[in-house]
């Protein structure tokens, strides 16, 4: 009985807590490019590039995805997971595209275009820089936790993600398939992706898993169900 009693003080204080931020007062987030790219695709080096330019701009987080469907022309991509290759399909049908491609960008859940044509991801991300946002507060409580407060969302409510990945620059050898003999080079490369849970507009603290890899950034994302527009976004350098 008296553990019960504490765990009902604990999450009412919370809920105090929580309760008692701002609305509208979070600063404007960056723009999320989510660059779908793979080892074994031709082409696919001139958009890393781009992409390891686009990430050292200010007001943007790019991120490189790397998905496994073209493992079957000879070269098993060293970074790519099947989760990375579903949230692009998510894209594929919020966007109504016939099918998944490398490289595309994703630019803030709300455009995309193909990953060599810079003037138009250049052009998508403009719009999205000056499109009207109105976030939640979020917060980083200690390592394994995240708050999201109150805001303004959508029919269907919203999903909260765990994002982390490699800030470094990375060469990989590679050695079979279509860039056989080539290095590719890339730049914050996603190496895990989870869903945190749902977030309908009410003040809502987050669990966080440990981090699997040391040098390893936490972004945590709030976006519309299924691939949706990009709502929030909150990071963590260390």
């Amino acid at each position: 009985m008296r553990f019960k009693s504490a765990a009902m003080r604990k999450a009412a204080l919370l809920s105090l807590i929580l309760l008692a931020w701002p609305i509208g007062a979070a600063a404007k987030p960056p723009v999320l490019v989510e660059l779908f790219t793979a080892q074994g695709c031709g082409p696919c080096g001139e958009a890393n590039a781009y992409l390891g330019k686009l990430a050292e701009r200010p007001g943007v987080l790019a991120l490189t995805f790397s998905v496994d469907y073209w493992d079957y022309l000879g070269w098993t991509d060293t970074f790519a997971k099947p989760e990375f290759a579903e949230r692009q399909k998510a894209y594929v049908t919020r966007l109504g595209l016939r099918e998944p491609y490398t490289p595309q960008v994703v630019v803030d859940g709300r455009e995309e275009a193909q990953g060599l044509k810079t003037a138009e991801v250049e052009r998508l991300v403009r719009a999205a820089r000056a499109a009207p946002r109105n976030p939640p507060d979020m917060r980083f409580i200690g390592p394994r936790r995240v708050d999201v407060g109150s805001g303004r969302v959508g029919r269907g409510g919203a999903e909260v993600w765990l994002i982390r990945y490699d800030p470094r620059e990375v060469e990989v050898a590679v050695k079979a398939g279509d860039n056989r003999g080539q290095t590719v080079v890339q730049k914050n490369v996603v190496r895990e992706i989870q869903r945190l849970g749902a977030w309908r507009g009410r003040p809502q603290a987050y669990r966080l898993p440990p981090p699997g890899d040391d040098g390893l950034r936490t972004v945590v994302v709030v976006q519309q169900p299924r691939g949706g527009r990009v709502i929030a976004i909150l990071q963590r350098d260390a």
